[in-house]
């Protein structure tokens, strides 16, 4: 993957890097961002969510609480993950580490590649929009900070689900949108062969949703994982700092009012 400072991208090409395979996975990612990563299981309901991993970690020697969307490296993995489309079980899970976190006044990072929710019968069975919906109203109004990062596909309320927060960066390789441009194709064109096409359209780019103050961010990519890394911590760091200068009302008013500007 080449960075947007090298090199301009196409639409297409950005969606085809924000699904690589090159592309770090959750863990990798919270070993490299953090220290101290203790994960915590299940939903206190009725499962635990291989897609989505959550728990306690240090950053810069202050507790925060981590959660990530994991796609998973091997095909049992990806299997067991839906390819990184959590279930019902999985924003379940999420939601009770962030009021977790609330608790105990830790900040909470969110780090999210999925290509959406789970569309599966078991999902729509047990509650999957409900679930997705239940994130959004509680997570609008918790008392702590809350940053999201985006770093693959963010795939419509599947996404938006744990992108929820006070501050929302896009790693340079990724994207954000309602729904795949396969899907978007299908539905204006009845041609998903059109994808290309529709990925422009959609002005689901970093770049685009930058300029659209969707955004907050982008986070420059390389080849070097500790560069990214580097990059990363440099972002919370200064973003911890701004909004924890925030009252617990100043916090919950700014975050709702961004999101209804939409």
């Amino acid at each position: 993957m080449v960075s947007l400072l090298d090199k301009k991208k196409t639409a297409a090409q950005i969606v085809a890097n924000a699904r690589s395979e090159e592309k770090m996975s959750a863990y990798e990612l919270i070993d490299g961002i953090f220290s101290e990563f203790m994960e915590l299981h299940g939903d206190r309901l009725s499962d635990d969510d291989a897609a989505i991993v959550g728990g306690i970690a240090k950053f810069n020697d202050t507790p925060v609480t981590v959660i990530a969307t994991n796609k998973g490296k091997s095909a049992e993995e990806r299997l067991r993950t839906h390819f990184g489309c959590p279930e019902p079980s999985g924003y379940r899970k999420s939601l009770r580490l962030i009021k977790q976190a609330e608790k105990f006044g830790r900040p909470v990072i969110t780090l999210v590649n999925t290509a959406g929710a789970y569309p599966g019968k078991s999902a729509e069975e047990n509650g999957q929009g409900e679930a997705i919906a239940r994130n959004l109203l509680e997570i609008s109004s918790v008392k702590i900070p809350v940053i999201s990062m985006i770093y693959g596909e963010g795939g419509s309320g599947g996404a938006l689900a744990l992108a929820c927060g006070d501050r929302v960066w896009m790693f340079e390789n990724s994207m954000y949108s309602v729904l795949s441009p396969e899907g978007f194709a299908a539905i204006l064109w009845k041609d998903s062969s059109r994808a290309d096409e529709a990925a422009d359209v959609m002005q689901l780019t970093p770049e685009k949703l930058l300029e659209q103050h969707i955004i907050d961010g982008i986070v420059p990519e390389s080849r070097s994982h500790k560069r990214v890394f580097k990059a990363v911590k440099k972002i919370l760091q200064k973003e911890l700092i701004d909004l924890e200068k925030l009252t617990s009302f100043e916090l919950i008013e700014k975050r709702q009012q961004r999101f209804r500007q939409f």
